[in-house]
């Protein structure tokens, strides 16, 4: 079965502190479903569109795992702390084989 993938941009941050928050109790329920944070932070360099973002990659075991995380009642409690304190994107990718 192929790993996943789940890739966050932020496009903006309009409150850090409930993107503090927010990552207290992310990380714990991120890493309670089985995912491994691979990358975090801004770009060091940015190509074609250039959108300077902050980005973070965590690796599953699968598609289901990251869904099931996503979907958790603990992460659910760290998207009720950021609430509107950023604008983002959040795609979950499977992996090539």
């Amino acid at each position: 079965m192929p790993k996943a993938y789940w890739i966050s941009s932020y496009r903006s941050i309009s409150n850090p502190t409930a993107l503090a928050e927010y990552a207290k109790l992310a990380g714990p329920a991120i890493t309670a479903g089985g995912g491994r944070f691979l990358a975090r932070g801004t770009p060091a360099k940015t190509y074609e569109a250039g959108l300077d973002q902050r980005t973070v990659l965590i690796e599953f075991d699968s598609v289901a795992a990251a869904t099931a995380t996503h979907d958790s009642p603990g992460y659910k409690a760290a998207l009720d702390a950021l609430g509107n304190g950023a604008e983002r994107d959040i795609r979950i990718v499977e992996g090539v084989g």
